[in-house]
């Protein structure tokens, strides 16, 4: 019988009953010792083997599904570790490091120049001024200004209108609607220039007077008030008064007439249209904005109810003449229309008969000129607004097309390439002819050709025609920035024509206050004649003034007699402010669509009325 070595070998087995028990013993004995002797190599051979497997562990790390070299895997881990540290220490320096905040770009020219020119308005202020007016030689003035019983007795406040004391409505009411139409067209960017409140502020200061200048409780009127103060000199006229004195405002001691109208249509109107805009920029004060609506409403009506010119026999017709009242029908109609949304009024702002009154149609030396006493062109710009973005049809496309014709011709004749008005050497147009003081008609101008190039734009409009020629829009901007640049230095003079602005500008400026010294002297009328005539520097600079400007010829003259070339005006600083900011800033922000259309209902048009029956 065959059997199996327990070790693996063959082995043949005997049969039990023919081995002895000795030779049992005997092969058993051998078996245990051929066992063991395997069993020793067996052992050896594993120790062996499991030494080689130490000594490669030490050379290499197992990573399950790869063998690799420890020293790479030492310095892997090291790189690894290396960088969790670096990033920790980055991200410690970011989290508690001091910050350096990214500076935004420096402002452009005209962002400063706009700080400069509102705080012109700050240094007109009369009555109570407010704790952050911000001019320290100036103080509360005229405060008793009035007629005693009766309901002008508060007529304290307001503004002056220029080097002197006097309140005129007129040009004042031209002013804050300027001040008021830039607002609503381009509030973003006075926020953008920390000024938004500043402005609001200013066009609030002149509202709030002219509130108490009429009865604006009341449904109509009979008369209100045009002027505060004198400035009569005619006929060697010696009389103490706001002209032939030279005190500041806080040391007048003389009487201040008051100087009421009964039929006055063209200072109503534009009064009107002073408060109707101002209402547009408030309508976030529900209440403040209604009452400015009321107040418009009751003026306009005094306007069209009592026809007649505030200037006719007044002491005004010297300073600010009116040379017709229809522009101002037009003007008012229109700011009311955006401010209360009533058609009527939109009516009226479209009537040909007006227009044609207010030139319109037969043009003139100064046709296309904005200023204090025309207000057409403004008109036209607004209503042509409304055509582009509102398009409503009869029965006003007809008037409505006429008038953005007409604005297109004004904006062409701002154009080098036209010869409507004459330019000087150094490239400042000639709005008014070569006259004096042309710089405010520049600056409506420049605001005007400004603020159509951002309709067409906002139109997705890429230009307009004159004639044959098409022209982009911006030609219109390139027109607004030679002439304001031309105001702050690039000129033959190399001068700013708005005081404080760079390096040279006027130090002799035609006004009382900035040309007498901060002291506790209280100089009598012609006591201080002696500033008047120093040809001294101002002691005070009145910083944001824009003075009257250059003659024909470039040529400026820093006299302080001479208002010709020194006197800064509301009026004027308006305009200015209005440009500026419509210059200022980002022009992608342009203008904002929206704001002046806040009253306006959706406007649907009337179909035509149908043809007359046929007759045979």
């Amino acid at each position: 019988m065959y059997g199996r070595d327990p070790w693996g070998g063959p082995l043949e087995i005997a049969a039990a009953d023919s081995a002895t028990e000795d030779e049992r013993s005997r092969n058993l004995q051998e078996y245990d010792r051929a066992a063991l002797s395997r069993q020793l190599d067996e052992t050896q051979q594993s120790w062996l083997l499991g030494h080689g497997e130490k000594m490669k562990k030490k050379k290499y790390v197992d990573l399950g599904c790869i063998m690799v070299s420890r020293k790479i895997f030492k310095w892997l881990v090291g790189c690894v570790a290396a960088a969790a540290l670096v990033t920790v220490i980055i991200t410690l320096i970011v989290k508690y490091a001091p910050r350096h905040h990214n500076h935004h770009p420096p402002p452009d020219n005209y962002t400063v120049a706009l700080h400069s020119a509102l705080k012109f308005f700050n240094a007109q202020r009369s009555g109570r001024l407010p704790k952050h007016n911000n001019v320290s030689w100036r103080r509360n003035s005229c405060t008793k200004d009035g007629i005693p019983h009766s309901i002008f007795k508060d007529l304290s406040g307001g503004y002056y209108d220029a080097g002197d004391a006097i309140k005129f409505n007129f040009p004042a009411s031209f002013a804050m609607t300027m001040l008021s139409w830039s607002v609503i067209e381009y509030s973003a960017k006075y926020e953008a220039a920390g000024e938004l409140q500043h402005v609001k502020d200013i066009i609030k200061w002149g509202s709030d007077y002219f509130l108490k200048t009429f009865n604006h409780t009341a449904d109509s009127i009979s008369q209100l008030v045009a002027q505060v103060g004198s400035g009569d000199t005619s006929n060697g006229n010696t009389r103490e008064n706001d002209h032939y004195c030279w005190v500041r405002p806080e040391d007048i001691e003389y009487e201040r007439p008051v100087t009421p109208c009964s039929s006055c249509s063209d200072l109503a109107a534009e009064m009107a249209a002073a408060l109707a805009a101002a209402s547009i920029v408030f309508k976030d004060n529900r209440a403040y904005s209604e009452k400015l609506v009321h107040g418009a409403r009751t003026l306009y009506k005094f306007s069209r109810d009592q026809r007649g010119s505030y200037s006719r026999r007044s002491e005004a017709s010297n300073f600010y003449n009116s040379t017709g009242y229809w522009d101002e029908f037009i003007w008012g109609a229109t700011w009311l229309y955006y401010a209360t949304g009533n058609t009527s009024y939109l009516q009226l702002a479209t009537n040909p008969g007006l227009a044609n009154h207010a030139g319109a149609f037969h043009g003139g030396p100064d046709y296309g000129v904005l200023s204090w006493d025309n207000k057409l062109t403004g008109a036209q710009v607004l209503l042509s607004r409304m055509r582009l973005f509102l398009s409503p049809g009869y029965p006003y496309e007809e008037m409505l097309r006429t008038f953005h014709n007409q604005t297109s011709i004004v904006m062409c004749s701002y154009l080098p390439f036209f010869t409507s008005f004459n330019r000087t050497k150094g490239g400042l147009i000639q709005l008014n002819h070569g006259r004096p003081q042309p710089l405010q008609y520049v600056v409506n101008a420049a605001f005007l050709a400004t603020l159509f190039s951002d309709y067409l734009e906002a139109a997705d409009t890429p230009g307009w025609y004159c004639g044959p020629n098409f022209y982009s829009t911006d030609v219109l901007r390139k027109f607004a920035e030679t002439q304001l640049d031309y105001i702050l230095g690039k000129n033959p003079r190399k001068m700013s024509y708005l005081v404080g602005y760079g390096n040279h500008y006027p130090k002799h400026v035609h006004h009382r206050g900035a040309s007498m010294p901060k002291n506790k002297v209280k100089y009598s009328c012609k006591g201080g004649w002696k500033w008047r005539d120093s040809k001294k520097p101002n002691p005070n600079t009145i910083v944001g003034a824009m003075v009257a400007g250059p003659d024909k010829k470039d040529s400026f003259h820093d006299v302080r007699k001479n208002y010709n070339y020194t006197e800064p005006t509301l009026a004027g600083n308006a305009g200015l402010v209005a440009a500026l900011v419509a210059l200022s800033g980002d022009r992608r922000s342009g203008i904002d669509k929206n704001t002046l259309f806040s009253a306006v209902p959706p406007m649907f048009p009337t179909p035509p009325p149908p043809p007359a029956p046929w007759k045979p």
